[in-house]
């Protein structure tokens, strides 16, 4: 019953500590997080989005979940976790989680929250925020070149603007001043009136 109870801490504690996806979406991304299985192909990410995709083996892909399908008994338990147990029988005071003493209802909460983080560093399961943070890495690691792309672009569509716009002025200049030598060459034939 100890480690069911564990188990549901760990998840509710997962499900309130996963802020990768929610500082992810604060910043205006996306974020779909995907397990795939075998050869199948993770699509690619969207504009404003991250797509994250952990591989697993095709043997993997209608079977129960790995954290689901051992059974907690107490002969799953190393005999090391049993002797440490008993090692804080009779221990009693603050962080002593016990149900006398000052404080042992804190120490029971501080003992269930650790044993929750070590069950998650020592899980197999797939780290989906490190797998965002990797995502946004190399993300960022091409920002500066797509930038100084972006830029160079920007300058040649600048440039050729800057010579059409020039050319256009040039044929305007022309026109006007042939249409100007033109008429004062051209001798009046009416005559003022008097």
């Amino acid at each position: 019953m100890p480690r069911l109870s564990i188990v549901a801490f760990a998840f509710v504690s997962a499900a309130t500590l996963g802020v990768a996806p929610v500082s992810a979406q604060d910043a205006g991304e996306r974020v779909n997080q995907l397990i795939i299985y075998g050869d199948d192909p993770c699509p690619q990410s969207a504009e404003g989005e991250i797509t994250v995709c952990a591989r697993k083996d095709e043997s993997e892909r209608y079977r129960i979940p790995e954290p689901l399908r051992a059974a907690p008994t107490i002969t799953n338990e190393a005999w090391n976790n049993r002797v440490l147990a008993y090692e804080t029988v009779g221990m009693g005071g603050t962080l002593s989680c016990s149900p006398v003493g000052p404080g042992g209802s804190t120490g029971c909460t501080q003992k269930l929250i650790d044993a929750a983080f070590a069950e998650k560093r020592s899980s197999s399961e797939v780290r989906f925020g490190q797998l965002i943070a990797e995502e946004r890495e190399k993300r960022l690691s091409t920002i500066d070149t797509d930038a100084a792309d972006t830029q160079k672009r920007v300058e040649e569509i600048e440039k050729q603007y800057q010579e059409r716009d020039r050319a256009a002025q040039d044929a305007t200049n022309q026109n006007t001043a042939g249409s100007g030598t033109g008429a004062a060459s051209t001798p009046s034939t009416t005559q003022p009136k008097q």
